[in-house]
């Protein structure tokens, strides 16, 4: 079995569905049970740390970032297996020195996230780390954090892809890895 295959049995029996949450209409996808079993957290990181990866293993990045709060839960993990940094993507005001800064919208809200200009040196390449893609507005601006870095968004991992909201079409070229797409 591959990891991607041992990744999505665990996504499967183990993601939950809370309808109505944050607000009503809304089936809030919750990774907490996936991240409770060692198993299925070991499934998940080792699937998504392919997407930083060649057909040979060899991590073809310079770093992982990940998202606000959930990525970094994922993305530190994600960054260890790769043997490269982790450098976290913040809600604005909480990273205590000089930041670029990202204003989206949310499925329900709009939100700023921020990188320490610093984070990142011309020309890496970053894989960005999530746990869904649903409208994309997230994982857009940590692309155009990466990017005001001077950095080069390699690719983007997440578990799982809402297949019926814009967020493949709002991250345009970037190359998604998703374990699942519900």
């Amino acid at each position: 079995m591959t990891r991607l295959e041992r990744a999505r049995r665990a996504v499967d029996s183990l993601v939950l569905d809370v309808p109505d949450h944050p607000q009503r209409g809304v089936v809030f996808k919750d990774i907490t049970p996936l991240l409770a079993r060692p198993e299925g957290l070991t499934a998940v990181i080792d699937a998504m740390a392919d997407a930083g990866r060649d057909s040979d293993d060899v991590p073809t990045v310079d770093a992982v970032v990940g998202i606000d709060a959930r990525g970094f839960i994922l993305g530190a993990p994600v960054a260890m297996a790769l043997g490269v940094g982790f450098i976290p993507v913040r809600k604005a005001g909480k990273l205590p020195r000089a930041t670029h800064q990202v204003s989206y919208a949310l499925e329900y809200g709009e939100a700023t996230l921020a990188i320490h200009q610093d984070a990142l040196t011309a020309g890496q390449r970053v894989l960005i780390v999530d746990d869904v893609l649903a409208t994309g507005g997230t994982a857009a601006a940590a692309r155009q954090l990466v990017t005001a870095c001077g950095a080069l968004p390699h690719a983007l991992a997440v578990i799982l892809e809402i297949g019926f909201l814009p967020g493949r079409a709002a991250i345009g070229d970037l190359r998604l890895s998703s374990i699942a797409t519900v």
